[in-house]
């Protein structure tokens, strides 16, 4: 369909722009790969410490472990079933696959070129990683007893012969194939053996007391003749497989929802190949073996790796404990609004109103996890409703969640068991709080449950109130301390009644249509709110009143979403967007999108809040929530994103907003091909970091509000009189 933009102010004629074309559309998986050439880039910066940059090539090689066993898995199995639909950029899945394989190419040699210098920086630093041929006969002689007692009995070598099929090779798992021979003969023989990594032992092995380090397999490598005593070693190579993730069953046909998700991590142990690593050099013969029996394309599917296999496991690198190699510390504070002597939080949102909260600058044990653990203990609270998606190993949350059943409150909790890669935790942590006496449900039929809620319900002194927690990140401690995230705190009564009514909902799997006040859940009203609004600001624009609309998002995927943007762009209103990674659409491009300005954001924490604002004439409005622009999040997902509306709530995202499209620290701008180029400035506070600014921010807010507070308490103290 044809679109009809408005005439530039020149009169000039106006190209027309088929918004059904792909050509106006970027690919989602190049884009995101681009992402990490964004974050490869943060690695090249010697202004941050080395364990940082350490750190964050090691998040590149997790990123795209993943990004094989999701995304190229997905495409595979559309090659595989002989699928033929376009994405929306004009592109066949196995045409995606090949644009994808290029892209990774550029950027193994980006790692590879990074990695080798980062061993050298380390090396300067004293943290050096090394060969065991390059170690002392001291050091050898010493870390040879420890592989005779720790890790040798846990070997097992495993023969591929007609009586030996070749063994199953799990997930990500490193191997060493091994060539032998008996001694005078000449037939040569294959050998496979895993190494077997864990928390207790891991892939970088300690070197005596100073920090020097080797790879678990090269240990293992010089050790062989324990294994495979009295042949001839030929030759030792090590490879690595990624398997496809996605093993999602029809949940129509599982009668046990559980036992289905239970099957499917099953699956996914055991799922086809997507990729084999192996090392540089190795022998053609041996390669061509291990893609034959992994039954995957030897030129397509095999990457000879020169440098570390896994590159995640520089990650234990990264965590060594030396400050002076790391940001410095960042210890959240205290919401200065939840400060004071109220006796519980409830009290202080009854006498405060809605509390915005901003993590990880602001503490989330001291917000998020307090008001779970009041609502736990309180007398007063008779019940608790929760959605979960991912939370830490050692939840606090759960332990709260637990302690409210046993003290007589109804707990309902909304587990989404398809949480990718969080599946087998979340299951346990299903049963774990089933056991407890927990009303564990796992929300709609066919949709994921993404939102990010708490729901209290207490009886105060004027009746039953309803209080609130919505969020843009997981209940997950650990992420909330590196990630960007967006909560609200409130006990606005609409907000409350919508709350029971999409709880109704999650926990009935009743789908009438629901009334809802305030909030915008998807799938059934929050796209078509976006798409409104943007049409709203298209006509203020055409009418002459303020029109303008900002968007944060981790990704922009929905080509209608980025259809209604190009119009809005045609008709002359300004666009912006905040986007960490996948992006469609296509900026800067003359009378389609000259008005959109892309921006990605890459530092010292994980961009993760969204907040979408429109101008609307002057009645601005801003809305914060767990959906992404993606059509999965719109249309396949339950989602939550809820309005700001008090003035000075509606100030603190407006900070947010502004610092993030004014500074050029950590910001890069998109081109209109897809590509992004890092910003630069000349002025001192440009050159700052977005996340240093909100940290100082922060501590800032916190001392205005505990001197305040002291302030306050002192005008309390009666005066003596004096006699």
């Amino acid at each position: 369909m044809e679109t009809k933009p408005e005439p530039a102010v020149t009169g000039k004629p106006v190209k027309k722009f088929d918004l059904s074309s792909p050509e106006w559309y970027l690919n989602r998986e190049l884009t995101w790969l681009e992402f990490n050439k964004r974050v490869l880039q943060e690695v090249r910066d010697e202004r941050n410490p080395l364990l940082e940059r350490v750190f964050l090539l090691a998040v590149v090689g997790s990123n795209i472990d993943e990004f094989f066993m999701k995304r190229i898995g997905g495409l595979k199995q559309q090659v595989g079933a002989n699928v033929t639909n376009l994405s929306v950029d004009g592109r066949l899945p196995q045409e995606q696959i090949d644009a994808c394989r290029e892209v990774v190419g550029d950027i193994q040699i980006q790692k590879l070129t990074l990695e080798k210098k980062l061993i050298k920086l380390l090396a300067g630093k004293r943290i050096v990683i090394t060969h065991y041929s390059e170690l002392s006969k001291a050091h050898r002689d010493a870390i040879d007893d420890l592989f005779l007692q720790e890790i040798y009995p846990l070997l097992t070598p495993q023969g591929m012969d007609p009586a030996h099929p070749f063994p199953f090779v799990s997930n990500l798992s490193i191997n060493l194939l091994v060539s032998v021979r008996a001694p005078g003969g000449d037939q040569s023989h294959l050998n496979r053996i895993k190494i077997p990594t864990s928390a207790d032992l891991p892939r970088f092995i300690q070197v005596g007391r100073g920090q020097t380090y080797i790879l678990l397999e090269d240990l293992v490598a010089n050790n062989i003749e324990h294994l495979l005593p009295g042949v001839v070693i030929e030759t030792i190579e090590a490879f690595r497989v990624t398997r496809n993730a996605i093993t999602e069953r029809h949940e129509e046909q599982a009668n046990d929802l559980l036992s289905m998700i239970e099957s499917s991590l099953r699956d996914r142990k055991f799922a086809e190949t997507v990729r084999l690593e192996v090392d540089k050099g190795i022998l053609p013969l041996h390669k061509g073996k291990l893609a034959a029996e992994l039954d995957i394309d030897e030129e397509e599917d095999v990457y000879e790796i020169e440098g570390i296999l896994g590159m995640s496991a520089l990650m234990q690198i990264a965590l060594i404990d030396n400050p002076a190699l790391h940001f410095p510390p960042h210890h959240p504070v205290d919401n200065p609004e939840l400060l004071g002597d109220d006796p519980n939080i409830f009290h202080t949102l009854r006498r405060h109103g809605d509390v915005l909260l901003q993590h990880p600058y602001e503490s989330f044990n001291s917000s998020v996890e307090r008001f779970l653990e009041e609502a736990s203990t309180d007398p007063k609270v008779l019940g608790i409703k929760m959605t979960l998606y991912r939370t830490a190993k050692h939840s606090n949350i759960i332990k709260y969640l637990i302690d409210a059943a046993q003290n007589g409150k109804q707990v309902a909790v909304v587990v989404e068991l398809m949480a990718r890669f969080d599946e087998s935790a979340n299951i346990r942590w299903a049963n774990f709080m089933e056991e407890a006496g927990i009303h564990v449900t796992y929300g709609v039929l066919g949709l994921k449950t993404h939102s990010k809620l708490i729901f209290v319900l207490r009886k105060d002194y004027d009746g039953l109130k309803r209080y609130a927690h919505i969020g843009t990140g997981n209940y997950h401690s650990g992420t909330a301390r590196g990630y960007c995230d967006i909560g609200l705190l409130t006990c606005r009564p609409e907000i409350g009644q919508d709350l029971t009514e999409l709880f109704n909902y999650l926990t009935s799997g009743y789908t009438p249509m629901r009334q809802y006040q305030k909030i915008l859940p998807s799938p059934k009203l929050l796209k078509k709110a976006l798409l409104e609004k943007i049409e709203r600001e298209i006509e203020h624009h055409k009418q002459g009143a303020e029109a303008l609309i900002q968007l944060k998002t981790n990704a922009l995927e929905d080509a209608d979403i980025v259809a209604a943007l190009y119009h809005a762009s045609q008709a002359g209103v300004h666009v912006d967007i905040i986007c960490r990674d996948t992006c469609r659409l296509r900026p800067g491009i003359k009378g389609l999108s000259e008005h959109i300005r892309v921006v990605s954001i890459v530092g010292q924490f994980l961009e993760h809040s969204r907040i979408y604002y429109f101008k609307n004439n002057g009645d601005e409005e801003y809305f914060i929530g767990s959906a992404d622009l993606m059509k999965r999040n719109l249309e396949s997902r339950v989602e939550v994103c809820v309005p700001i509306e008090t003035p000075a709530n509606k100030e603190k995202l407006r900070n947010i907003i502004d610092i993030q499209l004014s500074n050029t620290r950590n910001v890069w701008e998109m081109q209109s091909d897809g590509t992004c180029k890092q910003l630069h400035s000349n002025k001192p506070d440009g050159e700052v970091s977005i996340h240093t600014l909100f940290i100082e921010q922060a501590e800032k807010r916190y001392e205005v509000g505990r001197k305040a507070l002291a302030e306050k308490k002192l005008r309390k103290i009666p005066r003596r009189k004096i006699k």
